[in-house]
Parts: C-alpha cells; sequence; structure tokens
C-alpha cells in the first residue's frame, strides 16, 4: 500500500507504516555513524529503517534483526539515489523555501528527500526543529543522505527528550549502545579480525591503539606529525621513553609487554615508531611490539576489499586498552566508541608545526556532530547551540561542532 503510493506521486490519508531509507554515502566511518543516526530518528518517529546497500554493505555487516532484513529490495521504486543532492527539487529544504509544503497543507507528497550532510543550508537544517518534526511525521517515506553524526541535535528536540533519557540514562553511551548493537562484522571480516588479534595482540598485557588520519597538503609522513604523535604518547605516558644511550638496558626486571596497533594510510609513522623501539631499549625494561594491518596509500570509498580491512582496523582498534586518535576522524570516532574508550586526540596541526600541547582527553566517547544547526527553532534566530542544554558541548576537535557527554564523568 505504502508503495503504491509512492509509485503513484500522490498521497492522501494514512499509512500502515512509515519508512526512513538510508543512502550509501561517504567513506566508511561517516556511513557507519550516519546509519546509527538515521536509526535512532527511526526509531523515535516509529518508522522502519531500510538500509540503501550501496557496493558492500551487506559484504561487511551482517544483518542486526533476527528473521528479517533491513537492506532495501532491489526492486524498490526510487533506487537512483546518486541524482539526489542538496539542489533536488523533492528536498525538504528546497520544497520549505518554494512554500509546496507546511503543516497547513492538504495534499502531501508520498516521500521527502532530507539532505544532512556537511553542505546542507538552514532550510534543510530545519529538520532539527519539533514543529517540523510533525510535518515530517505526515510524509511515509523520508529519503535521507548524510555524512554527519546528527544524533546531538536529535537531544535539542523536545518532543524526543523524555524517550531519549529512558534508553540512555548515561549520555555519552549513544553510540557506543547503538553501534554494538547495529553493527556486527560480516564472517569474511569477522576472520581478519580474530587472525590478526590471536597473532599480535592478544598475548600483551596492554594493547595501546593508534590511529593517525592527516588532512594535510602534501605527502606523507609528515615529520611535524611524527613528532606530535610521540610527544602524546610519552607526554601521557602512554608508552615508556626509551633508553638511546646504552644498546641494553639491565637496571629492570619488568617484562610487562605493549602492543602498538597503528592504523594509518602510509606506511611511514609505523616504521619509525617501530624502529624506535626495536633499535633501542626502554626505560622501563618494559617491551614494546609496534604492528600495522595494512597501508592503503588513499581512501578508497566503497572499494569491497578496503571497506573490509578499514572496518577491521576500526574493530580492532576497538578492542585497544587506550586509544590516541586523530582530530575530526569519524574512522576513529567509531573505534572509541565501539570500545566505550575515551581517546587522547592529537591536535589539529597548523603550518606544519608541531601542537603544543600534542593531544588532550576527550571528554566524553561520543562522536562529534561537525555541522549542527545553528538556529533557535522557537525563536527564529542565530543561537549557540552547544550552550542550550548541559549535556551537549562544543567538540574538542572542532570548535563549533556537538557532542554528548555525562556531566558526572567530565
Amino acid at each position: 500500500m505504502t508503495v503504491e503510493k509512492l509509485k503513484s506521486g500522490h498521497h492522501t490519508g494514512e499509512t500502515e507504516c512509515n519508512y526512513i531509507v538510508w543512502i550509501a554515502y561517504s567513506g566508511l566511518g561517516n556511513r557507519i555513524l550516519t546509519l546509527a543516526s538515521a536509526f535512532l530518528h527511526a526509531l523515535l518517529t516509529n518508522r522502519v529503517l531500510l538500509v540503501d546497500r550501496g557496493k558492500d554493505i551487506s559484504d561487511l555487516f551482517c544483518e542486526p534483526f533476527p528473521e528479517t532484513s533491513w537492506l532495501l529490495p532491489l526492486d524498490f521504486p526510487l533506487n537512483q539515489f546518486n541524482r539526489f543532492d542538496k539542489k533536488s527539487p523533492e528536498g525538504y529544504g528546497n520544497m520549505l523555501k518554494r512554500n509546496v509544503i507546511s503543516n497547513t497543507t492538504s495534499t502531501l507528497p508520498p516521500f521527502l528527500y532530507l539532505h544532512l550532510a556537511h553542505d546542507s543550508d538552514d532550510q534543510d537544517k530545519l529538520f532539527f526543529c519539533d514543529q517540523e518534526q510533525s510535518l515530517l511525521q505526515k510524509i511515509p517515506w523520508l529519503i535521507m543522505k548524510t555524512d554527519e553524526y546528527f544524533v546531538p541535535a536529535l537531544f535539542l528536540i523536545s518532543s524526543f527528550e523524555q524517550e531519549l533519557s529512558n534508553l540512555f540514562p548515561s549520555k555519552d553511551t549513544v553510540f557506543h549502545h547503538l553501534g554494538r548493537y547495529l553493527f556486527h562484522p560480516s564472517n569474511v571480516v569477522w576472520g581478519l579480525i580474530t587472525r590478526y588479534y590471536g597473532a599480535y595482540l592478544a598475548d600483551a598485557d596492554e594493547r595501546v591503539g593508534i590511529q593517525i588520519r592527516t588532512f594535510e597538503s602534501g605527502t606523507p609522513p609528515f615529520q611535524h606529525v611524527m613528532d606530535q604523535v610521540v610527544a602524546c604518547f610519552l607526554k601521557e605516558k602512554l608508552l615508556p621513553e626509551v633508553n638511546r644511550q646504552e644498546p641494553i638496558f639491565t637496571a629492570s626486571r619488568n617484562r610487562k609487554s605493549k602492543a602498538v596497533l597503528i592504523t594509518s594510510l602510509n606506511s611511514g609513522y609505523f616504521d619509525k615508531i617501530r624502529n624506535m623501539y626495536w633499535e633501542n631499549p626502554t626505560m622501563t625494561g618494559e617491551t614494546v611490539r609496534v604492528y600495522q594491518p595494512s597501508n592503503e596509500v588513499r581512501q578508497q570509498t566503497e572499494n569491497n576489499i578496503h571497506d573490509r580491512k578499514a572496518w577491521a582496523e576500526i574493530y580492532l582498534l576497538s578492542l585497544t586498552d587506550v586509544l590516541i586518535t586523530s582530530s575530526r576522524s569519524t574512522f576513529g570516532y567509531v573505534a572509541q566508541s565501539l570500545g566505550g574508550l575515551k581517546p587522547w586526540i592529537l591536535h589539529k596541526p597548523e603550518n606544519h608545526t608541531t601542537p603544543d600541547p600534542p593531544c588532550s582527553r576527550a571528554m566524553s566517547m561520543e562522536p562529534c556532530f561537525h555541522a549542527p544547526p545553528s538556529l533557535d527553532c522557537k525563536a527564529r534566530t542565530w543561537t549557540d547551540t552547544g550552550a542550550l542544554v548541559p549535556h551537549i558541548r562544543h567538540c574538542e576537535d572542532v570548535s563549533w561542532g556537538l557532542k554528548l557527554v555525562e556531566l558526572d564523568k567530565l
């Protein structure tokens, strides 16, 4: 019945079920974060979530819901999702601008396209207003494209407040619970994870994860980034100092071992850190072993083999005991939240210079919403949405971004 209305292009009256369709878009970290965001919105609005399988979604994840599938049927009428962008006439923001729809409109379309990506404009972001949610509830099909973890903004919608409080008594665990519920590695990826963990990480007394992602122009590895990473793990005492004066250090009988897992598109940082601990004894007598599962040189979005390795590495990072991540990296966000870890975040370098301090501890394990709304929905004026409620703060790595925190843990 609902699909027939979608095919007809007209919608009147009630429908048995309402749906939200998530479009596979952007890199793997973004896709994981946005799929969790879409699922939470579906949960709050009693919609069925359907997932665009893209090129490799079904190869990366097991189905999370027993005896049913969340994958969009191959014969779905609106399957050419690459045609949707911020200029699409079916876009919610564009329809508001043209006064095509409102809460008083008698005839509504069977579907709306929600453009909630980093380049969405203020009209698109009216999605995060309470009064607009009441209009969206009347539309059977919502088609969503986003590369943003927009969960923090859902906590600003008053009609969702009570349900969100019931679901998440601890505000800093939202993605931790959603991610562990939704994202189970496929058998192929699970094989990569278990073989690598068993061979290199399982026997260590402590596992240290270091995720390095640079967004600077030029060819990595960059010396200032290398210096920053080393300064971070030494300053925070996550790894021991090395003794560069003596080839053998015998003052300590410490037999503790640490395994360091480095993930980076480039192998240069791994080589230098591995050699640092291979060529010199540690001041504490600890043994430090350094590993890097892959070095793919560049991100290859929706490349099946590349994404398998990326998903395996995200999961392996989540299994570490302490974690260093790069600022603004969704890859790191997913790893920290799945693992329930508050990472040390590497500050963004300026002018190819190592920041001082090199890193700082995150306020919470939650990911950052990089492109939040900045509108007071009731007053229709600009406001600081990071100052409206105590459990939403601006992010450490994106000054205008929003993230969820738990006040008792700050």
